[in-house]
């Protein structure tokens, strides 16, 4: 679960949050340093390091530098914690006074992952 901080709470204690919006899986997200992410699937293994260049913005507290589409040299490093797959979904398709029903199940594979480093 993504670790979320009030923006009230940052003006009160002075501090700037670095953070950036990264695309990936044709998704995009808004991440800080230590945030726990759940992406699409990434081809790589538990404990590897994985960098995402598709960076979208990147804010370090005080400005936002916004690419066209991408912020040039701009990285986001994270850890792979874990490859799984999400709870069972139920998909039932029918047409009525037809006779014809459908059930089926589907678990979207993911990617845990923990934000290391925002590079811009």
């Amino acid at each position: 679960m993504p670790r979320r901080i009030s923006a009230s709470f940052i003006e009160k204690a002075g501090a700037a949050i670095m953070y950036a919006v990264i695309e990936t899986g044709g998704k995009q997200y808004q991440v800080r340093e230590g945030d726990i992410v759940f992406v699409e699937k990434l081809p790589v293994e538990a404990d590897e390091t994985v960098s995402f260049d598709k960076v979208i913005a990147v804010s370090d507290g005080e400005s936002v530098n916004v690419g066209a589409p991408y912020v040039a040299g701009a990285v986001v490093e994270a850890k792979v914690l874990k490859n799984g797959k999400a709870k069972k979904i139920t998909v039932f398709t029918y047409k009525p006074k037809k006779g014809s029903a459908r059930k089926m199940g589907h678990r979207q594979p993911y990617t845990q992952v923990r934000i290391e480093s925002i590079k811009a």
